[in-house]
């Protein structure tokens, strides 16, 4: 198989992602493009004339296609950015979202010394959080094995140290107390059409997929949490943009107060904090 010039390669996975209905089509084909041979966006434009070999022209078409199958371009290139860092991802853990950093920006408000996140994935935001306060104490747990390692990772790329425990929620926790619990927990309902859309057929389904029409985890954190905080400690915890309503009156009903909605970046709530008495 001959070579191709780069400038022509990146136009013919543009056009294929295109005629996929990939919406960021050129972006995308630039970012596989440069992940393989090792180029920036401006790399690439500087050596457009440049010839590819035939090997790589290969490798390029299979992650055009897996791309065009639908597969995140976050999974094909290994990495995503969140907050200030950049996080490793696999297809053991959640792709982390922009919207999520409106939690930690709720997190960072608040007062405290010791704060522990549930269901932490690639510890976007253990991690977010502690490289905005390196002086706490931080924990994060997740049942995955595998997104521990990634979680780990991540952690060690960035010099943050955060104990990482294998758990089930607070199972694996003891007694232990924090000031400030945060969550990204399962919300979506099992038959949600979304779960087909963009992507996330592909996202490890065990951290999106919650029972009870997708309150089962949210009511499970919420009824644990007053065992697992010091008085007067904070709960966020993220959820879908109709959820805050059943949200709040779960956290009232535990002996929270202080509950508040908060907006991601559509302006729709996508976060709930609460105080406990």
């Amino acid at each position: 198989m001959a070579g191709c010039k780069l400038a022509d390669l990146l136009l013919e996975g543009s056009a294929a992602l295109r005629q996929a209905g990939i919406d960021s089509a050129r972006l995308d084909a630039s970012l596989l493009l440069g992940k393989l041979i090792g180029l920036s966006a401006a790399g690439l434009m500087a050596h457009d004339n440049d010839e590819i070999a035939a090997d790589t022209v290969q490798a390029y078409r299979d992650l055009i296609a897996r791309r065009a199958a639908g597969e995140p371009t976050a999974y094909l290139l290994g990495h995503r950015e969140f907050w200030t860092l950049d996080l490793q991802v696999t297809p053991a853990v959640l792709i982390p979202r922009p919207d999520t950093e409106v939690l930690v920006e709720a997190a960072l408000k608040l007062p405290f010394v010791s704060v522990l996140d549930l269901g932490t994935g690639s510890g976007a935001i253990i991690l977010a959080i502690k490289s905005e306060r390196p002086d706490c104490y931080a924990c994060a747990v997740d049942i995955s094995l595998q997104a521990l390692k990634v979680a780990a990772a991540n952690a060690q790329r960035h010099h943050l140290m955060v104990e990482l425990v294998q758990s089930s929620w607070f199972d694996g926790l003891g007694d232990r107390r924090f000031d400030l619990i945060v969550a990204n927990p399962p919300y979506i309902a099992p038959h949600d059409p979304h779960l087909t859309c963009n992507g996330l057929n592909f996202e490890p389904q065990s951290a999106l997929v919650a029972a009870d029409e997708g309150y089962a985890d949210l009511k499970a954190i919420i009824a644990a949490a007053p065992q697992h905080l010091n008085p007067g400690g904070h709960l966020i915890l993220e959820h879908g943009w109709t959820q805050h309503e059943k949200t709040a009156q779960l956290m009232q009903s535990a002996g929270f107060t202080a509950i508040v909605g908060i907006k991601d970046y559509a302006g729709l709530v996508r976060c709930t904090q609460a105080k406990l008495r």
